[in-house]
């Protein structure tokens, strides 16, 4: 509680750099409190990116904001923006809205967090779209705007695999149990020379390193 305030301050104090540390913070915490270990394989892009990672439970949002390693803005759908606390932080710490039931709404606000990524603002996607409930934590196929983005703001795109949340919070934040999860930053993949047409395709390959990723270190 007390670093969420301190996260929202920040950010309605236009700090959003030292906003993303508090939540930080308040994410190691959580995760620690719960017994979740978080092991780190591989290492941030040396510029702006697009992370693109799977989504499995809401246990995936401490974990990012605790564990991966670099300064990132988040783009998550406009309705987060009424949760208590966490809502407010994701409002004023700079995070990127998109309303997904209005297309040209959502379009306009991509096109913004493509201007913001070629000033230097990495970005964490979940490009499944929406938490996969599925109890054998598969990776979903990847929608194509976040790829869109990438190509548009001419910046890598960095797969994150999230792999062994399933087996600390099968259905969800219900019936937590210890255990570790793997966070894996795998190579960054080039958006050079793709076009807007390719992003699908390329969104593709980018899904099947994350799910790769998650089989290997659950196995």
């Amino acid at each position: 509680m007390g670093f969420g305030a301190l996260a929202m301050l920040s950010g309605a104090c236009g700090q959003g750099a030292l906003a993303h540390r508090f939540a930080g913070m308040w994410g190691r915490v959580i995760l620690r409190v719960w017994g979740v270990e978080v092991r780190i394989d591989g290492v941030a892009a040396p510029g702006p990116a697009v992370y693109a990672a799977n989504h499995g439970s809401a246990l995936d949002i401490p974990i990012v904001f605790g564990y991966l390693p670099v300064d990132f803005r988040v783009i998550h759908k406009r309705s987060l923006r009424y949760l208590p606390i966490f809502g407010q932080y994701l409002s004023l710490g700079g995070h990127i809205a998109v309303d997904r039931g209005n297309p040209f709404r959502a379009r306009r606000s991509l096109s913004r967090a493509a201007v913001r990524i070629r000033g230097g603002t990495s970005v964490l996607v979940f490009p499944e779209g929406t938490r996969n409930r599925r109890g054998d934590g598969a990776v979903q196929p990847f929608k194509r705007g976040p790829f869109v983005l990438a190509v548009e703001a001419g910046v890598p795109v960095v797969p994150v695999s999230l792999a062994g949340v399933k087996r600390i919070a099968p259905d969800g934040l219900v019936r937590m149990r210890p255990g570790r999860v793997v966070l894996t930053l795998h190579a960054a993949m080039s958006t050079e020379g793709l076009t807007l047409d390719e992003a699908g395709a390329f969104g593709d390959r980018v899904q099947a390193v994350v799910a790769a990723g998650c089989r290997a270190d659950a196995a």
